[in-house]
């Protein structure tokens, strides 16, 4: 008996001592991880929007959930809205980033500039765990063909795009294709229908 609680005392003492660690990583690890991730914001916001001089939060709007799935956009979220201010202060559009569930290797995360008119300025994808060689190919194929097209709606196609509407899919990663495509459409209806933008579309 003894024995017995000689050793519970014993893992008692560790589970403290361990915990008490733990705590004292995080501490430490907290602030330094937060600003990481706050520069990551930044320059996420800077590459889809590099003519704002500084970007605010907005306060995220919840989309009527009927709507938006009747829309298509089930499987996606938007996470964070970002306005790029100029030097004045005025509004030049929105970044806001998107989840969406429907990538072949999971979630896929990125940020969608959108300018006032409805132009997507461009898109910078933040977290993506795609089969290597197929759909981790987004960032060379997907991201530029988004790049300053101002339509209502994105498409993709496997038999190359004809129209600025129209994404030419990677070549054997049509999931990632339109798990990416429907990102992107979910942001801009979110820009449309929560944002008040779209005027030129």
């Amino acid at each position: 008996m003894k024995e017995m609680m000689k050793n519970t005392g014993i893992l008692l003492a560790i589970t403290l001592i361990a915990g008490l660690l733990l705590g004292i990583v995080y501490q430490v690890t907290k602030e330094p991880i937060a600003a990481q991730e706050e520069k990551a914001k930044q320059e996420a916001c800077r590459e889809v929007f590099a003519d704002a001089d500084s970007f605010e939060a907005v306060q995220l709007a919840t989309p009527d959930a009927a709507s938006w799935s009747d829309a298509g956009y089930a499987q996606e979220s938007v996470d964070e809205v970002m306005a790029a201010l100029d030097s004045t202060g005025a509004t030049l559009g929105y970044v806001i980033t998107v989840t969406t569930k429907e990538g072949y290797g999971g979630d896929i995360q990125f940020a969608v500039g959108v300018r006032m008119d409805g132009t997507v300025n461009g898109i910078s994808i933040l977290s993506i765990s795609e089969t290597a060689g197929l759909g981790m190919r987004a960032e060379e194929v997907l991201k530029p063909q988004f790049a300053n097209k101002n339509v209502e709606k994105f498409e993709y196609t496997k038999s190359g795009a004809a129209a600025e509407s129209q994404i030419d899919a990677i070549s054997g990663a049509t999931i990632t294709t339109n798990a990416v495509t429907n990102g992107v459409n979910a942001g801009l209806y979110y820009f449309q229908t929560e944002l008040g933008g779209g005027d030129g579309v």
